[in-house]
């Protein structure tokens, strides 16, 4: 079940993406993109449907991060410990012999 959400996840992840650099550069920061002649989307309709795409994206790939999260969680060993707190299961390495010359 992991897997599938995680599947998912990356999806969303990488549609989110597409969809942030298909809009316009509003301040032109950068200096690239904007200019004079519209982009490769222009128009208000257009940036309105790219706007409510990425707010339905962003929602979606929140959630599948919380599921994870939570899946993660109860998933687990029956002891819930950290790392941390585990003691060591291996020994020491020996220090090495001083080499004469």
């Amino acid at each position: 079940m992991i897997t599938v959400v995680l599947v998912i996840h990356l999806l969303i992840a990488l549609a989110l993406v597409g969809v942030i650099l298909l809009q316009r550069s509003e301040g032109g920061a950068l200096g690239m993109g904007g200019g004079g002649g519209g982009g490769l989307v222009s128009g208000r309709a257009a940036g309105n449907i790219l706007t409510r795409t990425t707010a339905i994206l962003a929602t979606a790939f929140f959630i599948t991060s919380l599921v994870l999260a939570i899946m993660a969680n109860n998933s687990g060993s029956a002891s819930k410990t950290s790392i941390v707190d585990t003691p060591a299961q291996s020994t020491p390495a020996a220090p090495a012999a001083p080499v004469s010359q």
